[in-house]
């Protein structure tokens, strides 16, 4: 079976309605996955491919946006179906008419809303991925502890393998002993996280509802996605205004957004290497000089 038909039995299997494909059309904008809009006179979908050894990658990309819809609090694409075909996975999702323009101000108050879910405990149900690095997620009772293991430690690792030893080993190691008085007096609860939010994961439909999607979801700690937004170039300032004005944010996320973000950059230092690392370097080096 082609990997079109095998699409179309997906989605009729899922809706109850027989998807008959007229059309299909290359989508731009990715680097991990190939997309397409696919068409059959009356409605369409969004269509991610990749090698068939990523079918988990696809549905924990659908495990992450039913759980993000479930909140009822920010607009998601809608994971309808994905499978195998051959040599080739692929994830079905809702098409969203995306393009328009909208208030940074309700996106705001609609994020600080969806981090109101939460959970007993950090983590999620599956691992899934950030950017193209698996991301561990195993539930877990204490936030550093999650935090250490899972996300700085297990870069660390990563990073090690990949030959970026040195400083930022022994950095990272004096770090992860530092932990604690970067959260003194702070205690958060398992929210519930876009974990990958930056500035092209959101947008607008035409008629200015805001929409997330490309999602790397856990239970952690707000901050981890508020300070994302803060890495490559920022939200408007009206959405942090929104989002401080629904939940304020605690004195010391000034300097934790440094540590949620040195997160990210050791996953691209790890992906693509260069500047990265470097960047981590100096990222390691001005935590460590904080005190605590």
């Amino acid at each position: 079976m082609s990997l079109w038909q095998s699409v179309a039995q997906g989605i009729q299997a899922a809706t109850g309605a027989a998807f008959p494909i007229q059309r299909t059309t290359p989508v731009g904008g990715g680097c991990i996955n190939t997309a397409w809009c696919i068409e059959n006179g009356a409605m369409r979908y969004f269509v991610k491919t990749n090698s068939a050894a990523k079918l988990p990658m696809f549905e924990a990309e659908a495990a992450g946006l039913a759980a993000l819809a479930a909140s009822h609090t920010l607009r998601v694409p809608h994971p309808v179906t994905s499978g195998v075909a051959g040599n080739e996975a692929f994830l079905v999702l809702e098409w969203l008419d995306l393009g328009g323009h909208g208030s940074a101000a309700q996106l705001g108050q609609q994020l600080a809303a969806l981090h109101r879910t939460s959970a007993p405990h950090f983590g999620f149900a599956s691992g899934n991925i950030i950017g193209a690095t698996s991301q561990p997620n195993t539930w877990t009772d204490n936030w550093l502890d999650f935090w250490r293991e899972q996300r700085l430690g297990f870069q660390l690792e990563l990073a090690a393998r990949n030959g970026f030893g040195g400083i930022l080993q022994i950095q990272g190691e004096r770090l992860m002993g530092k932990l604690d008085g970067l959260f003194d007096g702070y205690q958060p609860q398992p929210s519930l996280l876009h974990g990958d939010l930056w500035s092209g994961n959101y947008g607008y439909m035409q008629a200015g509802e805001p929409v997330i999607f490309d999602p790397a979801v856990y239970y952690g700690d707000r901050e981890a996605d508020i300070a994302m937004t803060e890495l490559f170039g920022g939200f408007p300032a009206d959405f942090y205004a929104a989002y401080r004005a629904a939940w304020p944010l605690d004195a010391g996320y000034a300097i934790r957004k440094n540590l949620y973000n040195l997160y990210h950059v050791l996953n691209h230092a790890n992906l693509f290497g260069g500047s990265y690392a470097r960047q981590a370097e100096g990222m390691l080096e001005k935590l460590l000089a904080e005190p605590g």
